[in-house]
């Protein structure tokens, strides 16, 4: 049962780095504090769960999964993830 604990840690953890960073490439640092970049990191690996994995055949963070690969993936979900957030965020500015 700790083991389980720690995972969930380490995946919130991984799962902010993660959002930060996407954020970071996508410049929206600024906009999001540390939930946000955790709950960008998770959902992005979700995103990265239904488009990228049936693609590469690589898990994400989501499936318990802390291979290079896995982050990788996971990064690029969350990367998807804001892109697909800024357009929205565009199309209201306007």
């Amino acid at each position: 049962e700790r083991n389980v604990g720690m995972n969930f840690i380490l995946w919130l953890i991984i799962g902010g780095i993660l959002g930060w960073i996407a954020s970071l490439i996508m410049h929206t640092d600024a906009q999001q504090g540390i939930f946000l970049n955790i709950v960008v990191g998770i959902i992005g690996a979700m995103v990265a769960g239904f488009l990228l994995t049936p693609l590469f055949g690589i898990g994400t963070i989501n499936q318990n999964n802390l291979s290079l690969p896995a982050l990788f993936v996971s990064l690029l979900g969350s990367i998807i993830l804001l892109a697909i957030v800024n357009l929205f965020r565009r199309g209201a500015v306007r």
